[in-house]
């Protein structure tokens, strides 16, 4: 079993996203990943996920829509304030105004750039683009 279900999460829609696959089944799901997902739904990098509960426990179903270049947990998880995203910003993504950083805050998980706007740090949970 994965240490880390966020990056295996991501590591595997990635994975089914460039085989041209249009729907992605991952085992086992946390609350931070279930967050995540949100947050990429949301920005469109995903369509709609599921949650499915069997005799095994609880597993997501999510839809693939073909708009992730790239997406990567952040190992590990650096603490960030809010005048040090832009350090971040140029590590982890290709351009600027291009993709997000997902952060945890004590607001809740938001995108860098809503964490920027609210003046909040947190912790860099991944990027996506």
């Amino acid at each position: 079993m994965s240490s880390d279900s966020v990056a295996s999460m991501l590591s595997k829609m990635l994975n089914f996203e460039k085989a041209g696959k249009r729907e992605c089944i991952v085992r086992p799901i946390s609350k931070v990943g279930k967050k995540v997902l949100e947050i990429m739904r949301d920005n469109q990098y995903i369509g709609e996920f599921n949650e499915v509960k069997d005799s095994r426990g609880i597993y997501v179903v999510i839809q693939l829509i073909g708009n992730i270049n790239n997406c990567n947990a952040i190992k590990p998880r650096f603490a960030v304030s809010k005048g040090t995203y832009e350090k971040f910003e140029k590590r982890f993504l290709p351009a600027r105004d291009f993709g997000m950083l997902i952060v945890s805050t004590n607001k809740g998980m938001k995108t860098h750039t809503e964490a920027k706007k609210e003046n909040l740090g947190g912790k860099l949970v991944a990027y996506c683009y």
